[in-house]
C-alpha cells in the first residue's frame, strides 16, 4: 500500500521531497477540527475576516520569491509566470477585501411581512480538489471567497504539487486564520469518496478533467451535496479577415503557449478565415519560433517543459494520431522527455484528436474556413464550453453574435482569462457553477429566506 508521495522537478528529473500520506486517523482529526473551527469561524466578525485577508496578502507578498520558485520546481512553470501567479492571488485578495462585505449583505425584499430578507449563510466544511497547472491561483480563487463567506476548507491538491499545498496551508496559518479554517490533506484519490460521504463535508469544488468531474458529480449527487465543477476546455480562437494581426499577435500566441499550453482556457483551435490564413500562419509561426526554451528558473525562459513526462506522452499521441489523419506539421513537433516543442499543425479537420479533444500542451491546431459564418459554426462544434475568443476590427458586429457561442466566456480581441471581477466557469462538459466575482462568493452559501412578523 502506498504510504508516501514523492515530488520531482519535471525539468531535470531531480527528486524534490517525500511526503507521508495522512493516515485515516489523521484525516478524521482534520475533519473534526474543521467542524469545531467552523462553529466559531461562522460567528466571527466580518472586520476580523478582512484583517486576515490583508494578512494573507502580506504573507504572499513577503514570501513571493520562495513560493514562485517552489511552483517552478514542482511543475516547471517559467519563473516569471510563477511570480505573476502570486501577484494575481494578491490582486484577488484585494478585490474581496473591497467587495466581500457588500456581496454578503442581507438582501431586503418587500413582502407582506414586517421585514423579510435573504441571508447568505455559510454551509460548513467545503472540500476542494485542485489541479497542478496553476497550483496557487486555483486554490486561492476557491479559498478566499469561500472562507470569507464563513466556511472552512479542506484541500486535496494534485500530488505533484504537494509542496505547494503544504505551503498554502502555512500561509493561512501564518496570516492568523484559526487552526482548522484551511487544511491540506496529503492523501490519494481513493480517500475522496470517503470524504464525500462524511457528514462534516457539506460541498465540493473541483477543477480538473472531464473524467474527474463526472466522478465527483456522481458522488455529490449520491450524497446530495452541492458541487462546483470547472473542467476541461477546447477553446476556439476565431481569426476573421479584418483582424489586426500586428496589434494582436502577441496576445494570440500567449493564448496558446502560456504555461506551456497547460491551461483549460488556452486557445486550442485556431479557426482562420481563408483570406487571412497565409498571413496568420506566417506571423504566428514567427512569434512561436521566437519563444525561448530553457531552464524555467531563468527569467529569460518563456516556455519550458510540461509538468510531467506522462503528459507529454498523451500530447504526443494526440498529435501523432492527427498527423496520421492528414494534419500537416507546419512547425515543431520535437520532444525530449517532459519537454514538447511548440507545435503548429495545419490542415486540421473535425475528425482529428487535436480538434475534438483537449490538448494540454503547446500545440496549435489551425483550421481554415471560407467565411465568418463557417468560423462561428466550427467554433461551436465542440462538446466543451469554457470560452471562445474572436479577433476582428468590427467588435460591434462580433458582440451581436454572442448567442451563437454557448460557452461560459466570449472574449473579443483578447484571450480568454480569469478575472476576480468577472464570473468564471463553463457549460456542456466544461462543467457548471461559477467562481470569482460575486457569484464565486455565493457559490457555497445557504440563501436563506428570513420572514418576520409581529
Amino acid at each position: 500500500m502506498k504510504t508516501t508521495i514523492k515530488t520531482y522537478n519535471p525539468f531535470n528529473g531531480n527528486h524534490l521531497e517525500t511526503y507521508k500520506l495522512d493516515a485515516k486517523s489523521n484525516i478524521n482529526k482534520k475533519l473534526a477540527l474543521a467542524d469545531n473551527t467552523y462553529n466559531s469561524w461562522k460567528q466571527s466578525d466580518f472586520s476580523e475576516r478582512i484583517i486576515l485577508l490583508q494578512n494573507l496578502a502580506d504573507q504572499l507578498f513577503g514570501n513571493k520569491t520562495e513560493l514562485s520558485l517552489l511552483m517552478t520546481e514542482e511543475m516547471g512553470k517559467p519563473i516569471l509566470e510563477s511570480q505573476a501567479e502570486i501577484d494575481k492571488c494578491i490582486y484577488l485578495i484585494d478585490f474581496y477585501i473591497k467587495n466581500a462585505e457588500q456581496f454578503l449583505q442581507d438582501d431586503l425584499i418587500e413582502t407582506d411581512a414586517q421585514e423579510s430578507f435573504i441571508s447568505y449563510d455559510p454551509l460548513g466544511c467545503v472540500l476542494a480538489i485542485m489541479p497542478w497547472n496553476f497550483p496557487f491561483w486555483q486554490v486561492f480563487r476557491f479559498a478566499v471567497p469561500t472562507l470569507t463567506a464563513g466556511n472552512v476548507a479542506l484541500l486535496k491538491h494534485a500530488s505533484n504539487v504537494t509542496g505547494c499545498a503544504v505551503a498554502i496551508e502555512k500561509l493561512f496559518l501564518d496570516a492568523g486564520y484559526p487552526e482548522g479554517c484551511f487544511q491540506t490533506l496529503i492523501t490519494d484519490h481513493d480517500t475522496i469518496e470517503v470524504l464525500m460521504e462524511h457528514d462534516i463535508v457539506k460541498a465540493v469544488s473541483l477543477t480538473g478533467s472531464e473524467k474527474a468531474g463526472r466522478k465527483i458529480a456522481e458522488l455529490a449527487g449520491k450524497n446530495l451535496k452541492p458541487s462546483l465543477l470547472e473542467l476541461g476546455g477546447n477553446n476556439a480562437c476565431i481569426i476573421l479577415e479584418d483582424a489586426d494581426l500586428d496589434q494582436h499577435m502577441d496576445t494570440i500566441v500567449k493564448a496558446r503557449m502560456q504555461n506551456a499550453g497547460q491551461s483549460c482556457i488556452a486557445a486550442k483551435r485556431f479557426i482562420v478565415v481563408e483570406g487571412i490564413y497565409d498571413e496568420f500562419i506566417e506571423k504566428f509561426t514567427s512569434k512561436v519560433e521566437a519563444l525561448h526554451h530553457g531552464d524555467p528558473t531563468e527569467e529569460a525562459t518563456t516556455i519550458s517543459c510540461l509538468a510531467r513526462e506522462d503528459l507529454a506522452d498523451t500530447l504526443e499521441e494526440q498529435i501523432t494520431k492527427s498527423i496520421d489523419l492528414g494534419a500537416e506539421v507546419l512547425y515543431g513537433n520535437k520532444r525530449d522527455g517532459a519537454y514538447y516543442q511548440p507545435t503548429i499543425l495545419g490542415n486540421v479537420t473535425k475528425d482529428m484528436p487535436v480538434f475534438k479533444e483537449e490538448t494540454f500542451g503547446p500545440v496549435a491546431a489551425i483550421i481554415k474556413v471560407k467565411s465568418e459564418d463557417e468560423a462561428y459554426e466550427t467554433a461551436s462544434n465542440s462538446k466543451f464550453g469554457l470560452g471562445t475568443m474572436i479577433f476582428t476590427s468590427d467588435y460591434e458586429a462580433a458582440s451581436k453574435r454572442t448567442l451563437e457561442i454557448e460557452d461560459g466566456a466570449f472574449f473579443i480581441n483578447d484571450m480568454v482569462k480569469s478575472d476576480p471581477r468577472l464570473p468564471f466557469g463553463g457549460t456542456k462538459i466544461s462543467g457548471y457553477g461559477r467562481e470569482l466575482s460575486k457569484e464565486g462568493m455565493l457559490a457555497f452559501v445557504n440563501k436563506k429566506t428570513v420572514y418576520i412578523n409581529q
